[in-house]
């Protein structure tokens, strides 16, 4: 056996070498870095055979390092992310250059398995795997593919804002279409209803499950792919992005035995995330977790998870009725929509569960008014429920491009603002992919039930009242973190006005 170096627990960066070919090297696991200032090309054990039989027709001279599995393979999967991205370039050309033979429906037919490895050479198969690939590397949360009546649009959701990805032609986008329905399992022939899919695609040795939405419009489909978390990406409490204040109320919250807690706030706040993220930090082996999510966006491996399905009678507060009767230490309800859900979870946190659960409203006190509306006498709601959290997710300003500004009369006026004093808005470059903005802030207010609102809910009192009780008793509310983040240049204006928070 020849004798090499061998380095193991090693995080190596990939290095290009000028005549060599790229794709050859990565089939036949030959990699290249640069150790101790030199070029080295580097082995795995597992593949030496196949790297030796390649190297033998080479005229490759340097020397030669083999390293354990994890480092091989964390190398191999950036040399494939290289490669895939210089196809990525030609997939536009492949694009007009496709013929009739091209577009016949066997080749879809054919399932791909790790988008990296693939090597298809149908153009549809290359750019739908292209879409998952670069929507994955931008963090986009959903991929919609709309048709209009000229042509049609990609687009990827990132940060919580949709951004124009590409144009494509209409004839294209039809197979692409009918691409995703075979993968989801979906009937191509079937254009006329909306379908509703599921399918997974793996990218640099990790599984992705995607959800398919496919909706009938006047110039054809439209597909909305959303991108679902793993359990293994599912973040602990101390990884949503709250201050160290909330964070450390929130983690005592959830160590109680039992009562309920909810999360509110609009569509794409990020509830579902800070539910799961309380799931993670009360799991153990010793505590029986059961949800009920419409549908289950995070795939978690250590509790037990429903799916309603509204057709066979399965609703939210079926689901929970029979998740009672299981011997439930946790339950989580995806949303509390109706009045028998809500007396429900109420009785299920009075009788020694402790429930998390969400509810649509602008701000934390609001979510007592809302419990009303529902049915659930106001007592009740004294008696079991511990705290209510409502949160958005705020863009943050690219600190490459960002441009200062200063507030106008009106904006101070409306949002109770120093005129005149000096802010920061969005710009667009490179670096934030022209969009002004990078990454996200969870901000949080936290309505903790105590004694005196307690003693409050006994009779008739209205949101304003239980809301300046709230503020006067320290609760910092969402619009006052707004403001401090646009003063501090963290945010826009633009999107202080899109979060569309103010204190009534």
């Amino acid at each position: 056996m020849l004798n090499f170096p061998t380095l193991d627990g090693i995080d190596l960066k990939p290095l290009q070498l000028e005549g060599v070919d790229l794709n050859l090297c990565v089939k036949n696991f030959v990699l290249f870095s640069e150790i101790d200032d030199s070029a080295h090309i580097v082995l795995s054990r597992r593949h030496i055979g196949e790297a030796f039989d390649y190297l033998s027709k080479q005229e490759i001279e340097h020397p030669i390092v083999l390293v354990d599995d994890d480092s091989f393979e964390r190398l191999h999967n950036r040399f494939l992310e290289i490669r895939t991205d210089k196809e990525l370039s030609n997939i536009e050309q492949e694009q007009d250059d496709m013929s009739d033979d091209e577009m016949s429906l066997s080749e879809f037919l054919h399932t791909s398995s790790d988008l990296l490895t693939s090597e298809e050479s149908a153009p549809v198969i290359k750019f739908v795997n292209a879409l998952f690939y670069q929507a994955i590397k931008q963090r986009a949360s959903d991929i919609h593919i709309e048709i209009h009546e000229f042509k049609s649009e990609v687009r990827f959701r990132i940060d919580g804002a949709l951004n124009r990805h590409v144009d494509i032609d209409n004839r294209i986008a039809n197979l692409i279409i009918s691409r995703i329905k075979v993968i989801s399992n979906l009937d191509i022939s079937e254009k006329r209803i909306p379908q509703d899919g599921r399918t997974q695609v793996k990218i640099a040795g990790k599984t992705l499950d995607v959800r398919v939405s496919i909706l009938p419009t006047y110039f054809g489909e439209r597909v909305v792919m959303r991108m679902l978390m793993q359990s293994e990406d599912i973040p602990h409490l101390v990884d949503l992005g709250f201050n160290i204040e909330l964070t450390d109320q929130l983690d005592e919250l959830v160590k109680h035995s039992h009562g309920i807690i909810l999360v509110t706030g609009p569509t794409g706040s990020g509830k579902s995330t800070t539910l799961h993220a309380f799931l993670q930090q009360v799991a153990s082996p010793d505590k029986n977790i059961i949800t009920v999510e419409d549908p289950v966006e995070y795939k978690a491996d250590n509790i037990n998870q429903i799916q309603t399905n509204a057709k066979a009678g399965l609703t939210f507060a079926t689901g929970l009725r029979s998740i009672l009767r299981q011997d439930p230490d946790i339950v989580m309800v995806g949303e509390i929509r109706d009045g028998e859900t809500a007396q429900i979870a109420i009785q299920a946190a009075l009788t020694g569960h402790l429930v998390f659960s969400t509810l649509h409203t602008n701000n934390a006190t609001a979510s007592i008014t809302r419990l009303v509306d529902m049915g659930v006498e106001q007592f009740l709601i004294g008696s079991s429920l511990l705290g209510v959290l409502a949160q958005r997710l705020v863009r943050k300003l690219c600190l490459e491009c960002r441009q200062s500004d200063t507030i106008s009369a009106e904006y101070a006026e409306t949002f109770d603002l120093p005129l005149g004093v000096s802010i920061y808005k969005e710009q667009g470059c490179k670096s934030c992919n022209y969009t002004g903005y990078i990454g996200r802030q969870a901000i949080g207010e936290l309505f903790e039930l105590n004694d005196d609102f307690r003693t409050m809910l006994k009779d008739s009192v209205s949101d304003h009242v239980i809301r300046d009780k709230a503020i006067s008793c320290g609760m910092v509310s969402l619009s006052t973190q707004l403001k401090s983040m646009l003063l501090d240049g963290t945010t826009s204006m633009h999107e202080i006005i899109r979060v569309g928070v103010k204190d009534t």
